[in-house]
């Protein structure tokens, strides 16, 4: 079966693939800015914006292809809706925006735009490059998409406002968190079908799996904590309590060796450091405003945060606990990515 479903790609993957070179010295960092609907592809050797892609409404979440070739992105026509704001007061949607981009991260052009469902906001993509798993976001469930002609193949009820959409680092499983319900689904990434749920913190946002699957972290927004749960059986372990003021926890993500979980924390202006062997924070570094989208070098040694309204992008030397660099970026930073 994934024989078959790696075939149903190839010509996507070609168009990309053909004339690949390396990336730059140092890697590159892509940035979704979600108010400008673009895209600023930052040389890190250089620690500077070297392109920008436009890509259309509300880009936010993104995910690279497993070849490293292409860049998924989650475009909404959905207007912007704050915590708090009148609902009833917005723009109607724009549908015809609702997709998913895909970039050729050689060429830096936007490809194409695949269906994607309603109201895409962040998304994982399966092990063989074949499937996209989409939150959508304003009707409660996940879409799975085929990449080779963009059809819907799957649609799974999740709770209200899914988010996080996270692929075990396995392959055979994905979460998806609901800030509505304060759950995480899971879903059978092979299957696919829901597999169970479990209840973590009010407002979950983000998953980080450590490299062997064997645990995942899920930071709560609004209680300002991450759960600690077992990633095969699905049970919350332990719950990590974050100290500080405005502390909101957003995106996570784990080194690549699995000892550190960093989490970026929001209005709360920080990012914090997890010790995955004693499930304590060991570091909390003051990064700029709101930092929400997160990326790490597979080293450990740099993290990289999106910062909505400064516009910029903060570059983390881990081992000195400091911020190394700001790099201005398009108009509201969301999410991030890293290829090096």
């Amino acid at each position: 079966m994934i024989f078959a479903r790696s075939l149903m790609v190839t010509a996507l993957m070609g168009l990309a693939a053909c004339s690949r070179e390396l990336p730059p010295s140092g890697g590159q960092l892509f940035v979704t800015n979600e108010r400008s609907g673009d895209l600023s592809v930052i040389d890190l050797a250089a620690e500077r914006v070297v392109a920008t892609v436009p890509l259309g409404k509300r880009p936010r979440g993104i995910r690279v292809s497993p070849d490293r070739s292409l860049l998924y992105v989650a475009l909404s026509g959905s207007p912007i809706a704050p915590p708090g704001i009148d609902e009833s007061a917005l723009p109607p949607a724009d549908k015809q925006a609702d997709g998913i981009g895909i970039v050729d991260v050689r060429t830096r052009t936007l490809l194409k735009i695949l269906p994607g469902g309603s109201d895409p906001e962040q998304l994982a993509v399966s092990a063989d490059g074949a499937w996209l798993f989409v939150a959508n976001e304003d009707v409660g469930q996940a879409s799975v998409v085929d990449v080779s002609d963009g059809k819907t193949l799957y649609t799974i009820k999740v709770g209200g406002e899914p988010e996080g959409v996270n692929l075990r680092p396995d392959g055979k499983v994905v979460y998806v968190t609901s800030e509505e319900d304060g759950e995480v689904f899971v879903i059978d990434a092979v299957t696919p079908k829901l597999i169970t749920r479990f209840a973590v913190g009010p407002r979950p946002r983000s998953t980080a799996f450590l490299p062997d699957s064997s645990r995942a972290y899920v930071t709560s927004e609004n209680g300002g904590s991450i759960a600690v749960v077992d990633a095969m059986t699905h049970r919350v372990l332990s719950t990590i309590p974050l100290a500080g003021e405005l502390i909101r926890p957003m995106d996570a993500v784990a080194s690549g060796d699995g000892t550190l979980v960093f989490v970026s924390t929001g209005r709360g202006r920080r990012l914090v450091v997890i010790d995955t062997a004693t499930n304590q924070p060991t570091a909390s570094i003051d990064v700029g405003d709101r930092p929400w989208g997160l990326a790490v070098s597979p080293d450990g040694t740099r993290a990289y945060t999106a910062n909505g309204p400064s516009n910029d992008v903060s570059i983390v030397d881990v081992a000195t606990r400091s911020v190394k660099a700001r790099i201005k970026v398009g108009e509201g930073p969301w999410g991030v990515a890293l290829i090096q």
